[in-house]
């Protein structure tokens, strides 16, 4: 809830500035958030509970990855919020009027990708430090959920695949079922997962599966 709160008020915080100053306007918003995060490592630095602490890391990671964003949205000189820079990233919206997923008011945007928020609580997990390759492989996986299909991510051992799937998944507050395919899954076991996916409706993360 805090991280989908921090990153909806992140992205109206964005487009205002754009909005009404331009780059200069991202400029000064910049300034906020730095200020915004000496006041989080301020806050670490006090008492806190095991939760609390787990809470307050993940926030921090999301935080330094939308300063690094607004960094690079400078660099580009974005001036509106139709650029390019701007809407190629993980984007949070609150609609009150219905839309096309039914009475889900927050909505994820990615590029022209619009995906419902799945108010799945998932604990106070720890999040990924975002690279400018996450966010492309983010993008490439939005845009096949947005046409209705899957990814498969594919590199070296210990890159990060699974983790970035799973990564999105807390992004869009989903379940994700990380599965080690092994030479003994054949159509059954595949038949029963998928039953129990459309049951849940989560996401499955088949691991090594060639």
């Amino acid at each position: 809830v805090a991280i989908s709160v921090s990153q909806l008020d992140w992205t109206s915080c964005v487009e205002l500035a754009i909005s009404d100053g331009g780059c200069d306007g991202v400029r000064q918003y910049l300034e906020t958030m730095v200020a915004q995060l000496k006041e989080l490592s301020l806050l670490v630095r006090t008492k806190l509970s095991k939760l609390q602490s787990k809470v307050m890391s993940a926030i921090i990671v999301m935080e330094l990855h939308a300063r690094d964003v607004v960094e690079r949205l400078i660099e580009a000189g974005v001036s509106r919020t139709g650029d390019f820079e701007w809407v190629s990233q993980l984007r949070y919206y609150w609609e009150e009027r219905e839309s096309r997923f039914g009475p889900i008011n927050m909505l994820v945007r990615m590029v022209q990708c619009t995906y419902p928020y799945g108010y799945e609580y998932l604990g106070a997990s720890s999040r990924l430090v975002v690279t400018p390759l996450t966010d492309r492989c983010y993008m490439t996986l939005m845009g096949a959920l947005h046409i209705k299909l899957g990814g498969a991510p594919a590199g070296p051992a210990g890159t990060g695949k699974t983790e970035s799937v799973k990564d999105l998944a807390k992004a869009l507050a989903k379940q994700c079922v990380v599965f080690n395919c092994s030479d003994g899954l054949d159509y059954k076991a595949m038949g029963k997962f998928f039953k129990g996916l459309s049951t849940a409706g989560a996401w499955a993360c088949f691991d090594e599966f060639n």
